[in-house]
């Protein structure tokens, strides 16, 4: 009898892989799940990415974009503009064949009503080229004839300086530095180098300076106003504490154009601060003090618009601090003063942190409060943004303005993280 073969004991399979019941290796499910949760939640938060980046990075990349755009000249007079760039070697005025491009195309510009943009855009490099440039295109196109250089001189003496058609042929590029160059008061000049502005237009550095020390000092008044409000807040039984705190939110309930006129009341000269000063006899009727329309009211009017912002965080990290951390301080020996700077104040920092980035920020960008109160001292550079955006329709220099305060607050922003740490900082 032949022996009998042994049976293989039950187990695994002979790969010794993982499988489900259907014989998939259990790696593979596990992926597949994993996939399909991604997608689940991808789908979940896609409405709020979309909006995010429809109200907010496609605005600021349209901004940027803005800051360096230069289609007009382009677009307009596009067969002098490469003329201009091969043949004209920049010393006198070009030869007859670009005076007649330039003729034919302002001819065309003036009869579509199009060649004001041109003059516009070549006025933001040189005051005074809009003006001629719309007189000569009326002139040429109602009684002009060749030769067309003639023409052009004759009509006015700039057409014969070499600096009028550098002017458009380093204007006429497809992007373009002067936006930038003209923020931090510099630009290029009709030989295309880098040169400073005219002492009377140098005004974007000086508003920039003033915008960071404005909004610096209103960050550090809040701080000092704040933080006892704060402790105070946070140290009140529940019911004191929820009485101060609907007096703190009081005013986000009230509109920021109001809170902003009541303080016009407040602080003109013949207003309730001044009549109250003359009235105790601290100020004579003469003698009153002027704090609107210049940057102390631009500076009282935020610090207590702004105040709020300040006040929550801190109180929210306060609030979470133990009293008995206090008493272990003092009965170990320390007085109330070391208690509260060695145990007390490091524990606050976390709040104290989220309320200086989040005030600075606001401060930065505050546009209503400076425009009613500020006066011409007390301007910040958001008022110039808003100049240029709706009374200049310079909107190049209004986007690179904006894209260098962009950048200023992402610096300060990463300084800070390097500094103290973003993970530092609480809001509750």
């Amino acid at each position: 009898m032949a022996d009998a073969t042994p049976l293989a004991p039950a187990g695994p399979p002979a790969d010794d892989i993982l499988r489900t019941r259907d014989g998939v290796p259990l790696k593979t499910t596990l992926r597949r799940v994993t996939r399909r949760q991604r997608l689940i939640a991808l789908g979940l938060v896609m409405p709020l990415l979309v909006f995010i980046v429809v109200t907010f990075l496609a605005p600021i990349g349209m901004m940027l974009l803005r800051a360096v755009d230069n289609p007009v000249l382009q677009t307009q007079i596009p067969r002098t503009v490469a003329l201009l760039a091969s043949d004209w070697d920049g010393q006198g005025p070009p030869d007859e064949r670009i005076f007649a491009t330039l003729a034919e195309e302002m001819i065309q510009q003036y009869k579509a009503r199009e060649i004001a943009r041109v003059g516009t855009r070549l006025n933001y490099e040189q005051s005074g080229l809009r003006s001629l440039i719309t007189k000569t295109a009326r002139t040429i196109a109602r009684r002009g004839t060749p030769p067309w250089k003639e023409t052009f001189v004759a009509i006015d003496d700039r057409w014969g300086d070499a600096k009028t058609w550098g002017i458009i042929r380093q204007a006429s590029s497809r992007y373009t530095p002067s936006f930038f160059l003209a923020a931090v008061d510099l630009r290029l000049d009709w030989r295309g180098d880098v040169v400073a502005q005219p002492e009377e237009k140098r005004i974007y550095g000086l508003m920039f300076g003033r915008t960071l020390w404005i909004s610096a000092l209103v960050t550090a008044l809040c701080l000092a106003l704040g933080f006892p409000l704060a402790c105070l807040l946070a140290s009140l039984p529940l019911r004191q504490s929820n009485l101060l705190m609907i007096l703190v939110l009081l005013p986000f309930w009230t509109s920021l154009l109001v809170r902003t006129t009541a303080w016009i009341v407040l602080l003109q000269t013949e207003g309730v601060i001044n009549d109250l000063l003359v009235w105790i006899g601290m100020l004579s009727d003469e003698g009153r003090i002027q704090m609107i329309y210049n940057q102390t009211g631009t500076i009282i009017a935020m610090t207590h618009i702004l105040l709020p912002f300040m006040v929550l965080p801190i109180y929210s990290v306060m609030k979470t601090i133990p009293p008995t951390h206090m008493r272990a301080a003092r009965s170990l020996g320390a007085t109330p003063a070391r208690a509260f700077r060695e145990v007390y104040l490091p524990q606050t920092l976390p709040g104290v942190g989220a309320g200086a980035i989040l005030v600075f920020i606001l401060s930065v960008g505050y546009y209503i409060t400076p425009a009613l109160v500020g006066g011409r001292t007390g301007e910040m550079i958001s008022n110039l943004i808003a100049y240029h955006m709706q009374k200049s329709l310079n909107w190049g220099l209004a986007a690179a303005l904006g894209a260098l305060l962009l950048a200023a607050v992402l610096v300060l922003y990463w300084l800070y993280n390097r500094l103290i740490g973003i993970d530092k900082m609480k809001f509750g």
